[in-house]
């Protein structure tokens, strides 16, 4: 127990709440703070905790006494109070590292640009089937913090692990790390791709010789990671055959390790469509391998995974019309992988928040896929996204909507028997969205709706 130490929490969502709960249980005097003045239902989310409640004020005059400071992760660490407890010599601790403070459990972490959310449920899955007390947590929507004292030595989180979680760590250690691929994303937060890059490889920090690195040896820049860690590094590949690690030959999935081949199972009976979640299904088996998850544990978990929602999810078909729900495309590249895994002629839901993304290689796929149709535009990248097709002579494929209503019903318009509708936006959610989640689900019921 902390006695007589005070804590500020900076950011009221999910990690805020979590964060705050654990440490008013474990004596620290906790002053909660949001940019918003009122959050509907935070009391009832704190669950009772003793807090001392600063919505709406400059977080810059709340450090006086204080000795922690847990930060929102999409807070930078250039923000001015965050430079002042630097410079007053107070803590900052990001929420991961406080929850791995406080758990007894061996970290398993994903992190990336495209894929981590699917990843992060298959490795959880693919634990669970082999008996690990298994919690899976991070940026797929469970705080660390929630749960980490219910850990117990010997079981396993599995978190997804984003950029800007991983920027503040200095601390926290993972047994078996993983990357999934590097693009261009939330460069509104980092300035450049140098500074995003070095907080996805803060996953491997305070590795040793005794951890595992799962990396893409198709991505140069994933691929160079395994010069950070000292973990025993296994790559996973749709080009290639590495000696370590996971690759396709003759349409079998195989697993290669100190000098041994063992065939997984046909690639072809992966559930999850799609190339990219090929490479997804073998980074996770990577994962769970190294960990002692046995090899039919493995086929049987990737025979029968789902995926998860709100990522190429189907909605319903309706007068012959596919509705696709794929929300968590919230930078250009995920919205390629949406693309390249339809069957169908396709009329995309594009636009939201600026992340200071560059649309001309979606569009130049677009254009050679021949199976993007149409596209709805929203939100605040509209003008940019409507360049972006100028500039490619796409443009007359285009049409804006002001309202995400609007949006979906103009997108039904378009399509035929044999299209889809495809949510896919290339941006994140923020400000008409309280996050993809909700986005994802909004589309779900307007289309249940018609």
């Amino acid at each position: 127990m902390e006695q007589n130490k005070t804590a500020l929490i900076v950011g009221m969502a999910k990690s805020g709440i979590g964060a705050a709960k654990l440490l008013a249980r474990n004596g620290y005097h906790v002053r909660i703070n949001d940019m918003k003045a009122e959050i509907p239902g935070l009391a009832e989310a704190l669950c009772g905790a003793a807090v001392e409640y600063r919505l709406g004020e400059d977080p810059l005059t709340l450090l006086d006494g204080v000795d922690l400071v847990v930060p929102s992760p999409i807070i930078p660490m250039t923000a001015p109070f965050l430079v002042e407890a630097k410079r007053r010599g107070i803590e900052i601790e990001s929420e991961i590292e406080l929850g791995y403070r406080y758990a007894k459990a061996d970290f398993v972490c994903i992190t990336g640009t495209n894929g981590k959310t699917t990843c992060t449920a298959l490795t959880g899955e693919l634990f669970k089937a082999a008996g690990f007390r298994t919690f899976v947590l991070g940026n797929i929507g469970v705080a660390i913090t929630e749960h980490a004292e219910e850990t117990r030595p010997g079981d396993v989180i599995v978190a997804e692990t984003a950029a800007l979680q991983l920027e503040g760590c200095t601390r926290f250690h993972a047994h078996a790390a993983a990357c999934c691929n590097i693009t261009p994303d939330h460069l509104d937060h980092f300035g450049t791709m140098e500074n995003y890059i070095a907080a996805k490889r803060k996953v491997f920090d305070n590795q040793t010789a005794d951890d595992f690195a799962v990396l893409n040896y198709d991505d140069p820049v994933v691929r160079a990671m395994a010069d950070c860690t000292p973990a025993e590094t296994l790559y996973f590949s749709r080009k290639a055959m590495p000696e370590n690690g996971m690759f396709v030959r003759d349409g079998m999935v195989v697993y290669s390790r100190h000098g041994a081949e063992t065939p997984i199972l046909p690639a072809k009976d992966i559930r999850i469509p799609g190339g990219h979640n090929l490479e997804n299904a073998m980074l996770s088996s990577l994962l769970a391998l190294a960990c002692g998850v046995q090899p039919e544990t493995v086929a049987e978990v990737l025979r029968t995974f789902p995926g998860v929602e709100h990522r190429i999810e189907f909605v319903r078909e309706l007068a012959g019309v596919v509705y696709i729900n794929d929300s968590k495309g919230t930078n250009p590249a995920s919205t390629i992988r949406a693309i390249e895994a339809m069957t169908r002629p396709s009329v995309l839901l594009l636009g939201g928040y600026d992340k200071h993304g560059d649309f001309h290689e979606l569009f130049e796929v677009f254009r050679k896929s021949g199976l993007f149709k149409a596209g709805v535009v929203i939100g605040q990248t509209t003008q940019q996204i409507l360049d972006t097709a100028k500039d490619l002579g796409m443009d007359g494929l285009l049409t804006t909507a002001e309202t995400f209503r609007e949006a979906v019903d103009k997108a039904r318009a378009l399509a035929v028997p044999g299209d889809a509708v495809l949510l896919s936006p290339a941006c994140a959610s923020w400000g008409m969205f309280d996050n993809f989640e909700q986005r994802g689900e909004i589309f779900k019921e307007i289309v249940r709706s018609y």
